[in-house]
């Protein structure tokens, strides 16, 4: 049993735990086969925000939003930006999207067509201008591009194509902004992706200088890969910049985090907290991407940040001078025990503790659902163009 200091410890770094919730995790959204459109979802990103805010409110650890452009465009972001302040809220990472665009068939920064890749860069630039109207530190790209065949387009080509692309976005950065670059080993691309592994992007991101940083999407991962090695790794060369936390059975499925692995989400905090990944000074972004298809938007997104909650706790009460010891000695059976053990604990009963001393109920799905807020939803937002996937 942990001793009574260890527990204390723990709860004090759960309550200090912020999690960033997607803006797009409120929205309506779907397969590549449907959109299934559900009752009372967001018609723009104020009432997105206004959902996040229960989320907020419920859990305690997730008041800031990540926003997606050109999803979440605004006339005035300062609005925007007043709007979540006085919903306890506070805007997260402005997300790109260049793949979206008929243009971009080709690919956008490594399009072969100068005309593409300058479009493509300046919606990056447009969205550094919206980091800064919103005060947020993070600019987070993705990029779809790559090749479907042998002989396409020049690989190397397309290389130097992205890393001019990427340094006129670097150059263009103020004092205390970051740019972070998420790779996804295949999808929509399926010879060759661009960006398709941890190495491409860190490389890149090495190149930058010390304000890029690697997203790591634990859902854009071949099956078999060993996701907390890459974490490991990243954080010891101080380039990890933030997570994209979701579940994945075959592919990029986007599902809760948690649901698919919870034991992979454990082996993943345990190294994120043996790493100092938990530390303010490394400015490690805990984000959450899922498009929630067939669930209730907020209740998801509620669950999906308890599910991380868990996974940190039981990785805080890993028993790291019994895990040194056995390591060691190399004792691996008693090595490998002693996770097992902390995965094995049940928390429920810690947390349930740590939200009553936040003043906040133990059960944050149980008070979302006793609220009447997913009623008041359904009732008021009738009429309009809801906004989610694609909107």
């Amino acid at each position: 049993m942990p001793s009574q200091s260890t527990v204390s410890a723990v709860r004090e770094t759960l309550k200090g735990q912020v999690i960033e919730t997607p803006s797009w995790g409120y929205g309506n959204s779907g397969t590549r086969f449907k959109v299934f459109a559900q009752a009372g979802v967001p018609r723009d990103p104020f009432e997105k925000l206004d959902d996040a805010a229960k989320v907020q409110e419920f859990t305690g650890v997730a008041p800031r939003v990540s926003l997606h452009i050109p999803w979440d465009k605004a006339e005035d972001y300062a609005a925007l930006g007043a709007h979540a302040a006085k919903r306890g809220l506070e805007l997260g990472a402005i997300n790109s999207n260049t793949f979206q665009d008929d243009a971009y068939r080709l690919g956008s920064v490594t399009h072969p067509d100068a005309g593409v890749r300058r479009k493509a860069v300046a919606h990056l630039l447009e969205c550094v201008d919206i980091m800064d109207a919103t005060g947020s530190r993070d600019l987070k790209l993705w990029f779809a591009d790559g090749t479907n065949y042998p002989g396409q387009d020049d690989i190397v080509a397309r290389q130097e194509r992205l890393a001019d692309a990427l340094a006129e976005v670097y150059a263009r950065l103020g004092d205390g902004q970051r740019l972070l670059l998420e790779y996804k080993f295949f999808e929509p691309a399926f010879y060759t992706t661009d960006v398709p592994d941890w190495g491409t992007a860190f490389r890149h991101c090495l190149k930058l200088g010390p304000k890029a940083q690697v997203v790591v999407d634990t859902g854009h991962h071949a099956p078999g890969t060993n996701i907390e090695f890459i974490v490991a790794t990243l954080l010891h060369e101080g380039r990890l910049g933030a997570f994209d936390f979701n579940s994945r059975f075959y592919a990029d499925d986007d599902l809760m985090v948690g649901a698919a692995d919870p034991f992979q989400l454990f082996r993943i905090m345990h190294e994120v907290i043996r790493n100092g990944g938990m530390d303010a000074e490394r400015n490690v972004n805990f984000m959450l991407d899922q498009c929630h298809n067939i669930e209730q938007k907020i209740p998801a997104v509620i669950r999906s940040v308890m599910n991380v909650q868990e996974a940190t706790a039981k990785a805080l009460l890993v028993d790291t001078e019994a895990l040194r010891d056995a390591q060691l000695a190399g004792d691996v059976l008693a090595a490998n025990a002693v996770l097992m053990d902390a995965y094995n604990t049940d928390v429920r009963p810690l947390l349930a503790e740590v939200r009553t001393g936040m003043g906040l109920a133990p059960d944050p799905v149980a008070a979302y659902h006793a609220s009447g807020w997913q009623r008041h939803i359904e009732a008021a937002r009738v009429g309009g163009e809801q906004a989610g996937w694609g909107a």
